[in-house]
């Protein structure tokens, strides 16, 4: 990611009253770590410190949980399609939200994500 975007998602997330995250979210975010370190990409004290910064900051956040009405929104079709699967729960679990929270916007910088979000009519950040 672009330190202007890296910066631009920083400050949106410190500015957010609330911060929603499906527990997909946590498991990308740490099967992108052990990659990482396998591939030797990292050195394993480098994972092991991003790993403390995202289990802290998930501390604050809100984590949604797959259940079955994600499961079954996913397996039908989106706006946008062609959508890769994890993408797809991830859209459903905002949907899911969104019954709860009506103004609740997508943060991404995924251009899929965004289209279909779009779509869905949510809200997009960064702008």
């Amino acid at each position: 990611m672009g330190e202007a975007k890296e910066a631009k998602v920083r400050e949106l997330l410190s500015q957010a009253e609330l911060i929603l995250a499906s527990d997909l979210t946590l498991l990308e975010c740490e099967r992108v770590l052990i990659r990482a370190v396998v591939t030797e990409q990292v050195p394993e004290a480098e994972a092991e410190g991003r790993r403390a910064i995202l289990n802290g900051a998930a501390t604050h956040w809100n984590i949604l949980r797959l259940h079955e009405g994600v499961f079954e929104r996913a397996r039908r079709p989106f706006p946008k399609e062609p959508l890769r699967t994890l993408d797809a729960l991830h859209l459903a679990c905002a949907l899911s939200a969104r019954s709860a929270i009506a103004d609740i916007a997508i943060l991404s910088l995924d251009r899929r994500i965004r289209s279909c979000a779009r779509a869905l009519g949510f809200p997009l950040a960064p702008k």
